[in-house]
């Protein structure tokens, strides 16, 4: 009782009333261990010319990385993590209106400061392997530890197309994922099957451009290598593709949502055991509708 006394203490002084406030600083801090995480696993796989990690290697921390944010911050701020997700939760009407703004807008923060802690903790490396010349392109290019740049192949319009159908297979994935009316998952392994949709999606449609899915996640790092010695070319490379991420993960998320909610979300019945209900009823008429053979003629003969 002794020592929890100046603890209460401690916490009555410092504890944040505020429901806005305190989810605001736990969406900071999944954002920022998620970036962390994630650019870490980069910056190992790059600065070591992959021979310490490589490309499964980083999308595997990068999906894993969403299952720990998503355990920091999901029962404060619900974990958005992503200003995509936050659309969808507004157009469904899950998520006031009011708030998205402050939510990119920690988000963005969060992926900057990340940003600056990965810089900081691989500074000595990021300088080793590149000779203290940061670049965006060529063969020592260290810009994509931190934001995503596209393939030399990839086009504006095919990579503006990538960033829609993975955000929108995102969306779809994580609506059912959370749709209790649906398969559904066992409360409190959410994270780690969203970690499992993460890692899928980047397995199937990463090499384009790294699949950003998350406007926060590219913009805010791009800011700090902006500000941190790579300078303007990190908006002009990739054909200034700097915007794609930034604004087609917002259409995938409104696709993805019209499309789950059109084909599966709305049609489901509104009282779960009208729900069952209507099982039971399609069992019988299934049922039914099998065709009766007539009885068997036991013979006695």
């Amino acid at each position: 009782m002794a020592y929890t006394e100046p603890l209460a203490r401690i916490r009555a002084h410092l504890q944040i009333r505020s429901l806005l406030v305190r989810q605001c600083l736990a969406e900071f801090l999944g954002v920022f261990v998620l970036l962390l995480l994630t650019q870490g696993a980069v910056a190992q796989a790059v600065t070591s010319g992959e021979t310490k990690g490589n490309f499964f290697t980083m999308f595997l921390a990068g999906s894993f990385s969403v299952t720990i944010a998503i355990y920091v911050a999901g029962n404060v701020s619900e974990a958005h993590l992503n200003p995509a997700f936050s659309l969808a939760m507004c157009l469904l009407g899950r998520f006031p209106w009011a708030k998205f703004p402050i939510y990119c807008l920690v988000q963005l923060l969060a992926a900057f400061s990340a940003s600056g802690a990965t810089y900081i903790l691989y500074y000595d490396a990021l300088q080793n392997y590149t000779g203290g010349n940061l670049t965006v392109t060529g063969p020592k290019e260290t810009a994509s530890i931190f934001a995503t740049y596209p393939a030399p192949y990839l086009s504006l319009n095919n990579g503006f197309l990538d960033q829609v159908i993975g955000t929108g297979m995102l969306i779809v994935g994580l609506l059912a994922i959370l749709d209790r009316r649906n398969k559904g998952v066992p409360a409190g392994l959410e994270p780690v099957v969203v970690g499992l949709l993460i890692l899928v999606i980047g397995l199937s449609m990463g090499v384009n451009c790294g699949f950003p899915l998350n406007p926060a996640r590219d913009l805010g790092p791009r800011l700090f290598t902006y500000l941190a010695g790579w300078g303007p070319e990190v908006f002009s490379a990739g054909n200034s593709w700097w915007w794609v991420p930034v604004v087609a993960p917002m259409v995938g998320a409104t696709v993805g949502s019209a499309t789950y909610q059109g084909l599966v979300g709305l049609h489901h019945p509104e009282d779960p055991e009208l729900a069952q209900d209507l099982d039971s009823t399609q069992r019988k008429a299934s049922d039914l509708a099998k065709p009766v053979s007539p009885p068997m003629l036991e013979c006695k003969l």
